[in-house]
């Protein structure tokens, strides 16, 4: 993440930390918010981008896809 701000790289690490955290759930957090699994968005920043991550609970991991930031 070469070239970001400093408080975009460290929003991001701790970010993507939390859902690992979660285990099971992480399944359920971000959008879509109508249904479970599958790639997950949540919003960062207060808005000014999002993560898309795909949790995979039988492999105990989340992914961490893509991180668009809107600078």
């Amino acid at each position: 993440m070469a070239g970001l701000p400093p408080g975009v790289v460290a929003e991001v690490e701790r970010l993507a930390a939390e859902p690992a955290a979660l285990g099971q759930d992480s399944v359920k957090i971000g959008r879509p918010l109508d249904r479970e699994g599958g790639l997950r968005e949540f919003d960062i920043l207060g808005g000014r981008g999002f993560i898309s991550s795909l949790p995979v609970p039988r492999h105990e991991c989340v992914y961490v896809c893509n991180v668009t930031w809107y600078g």
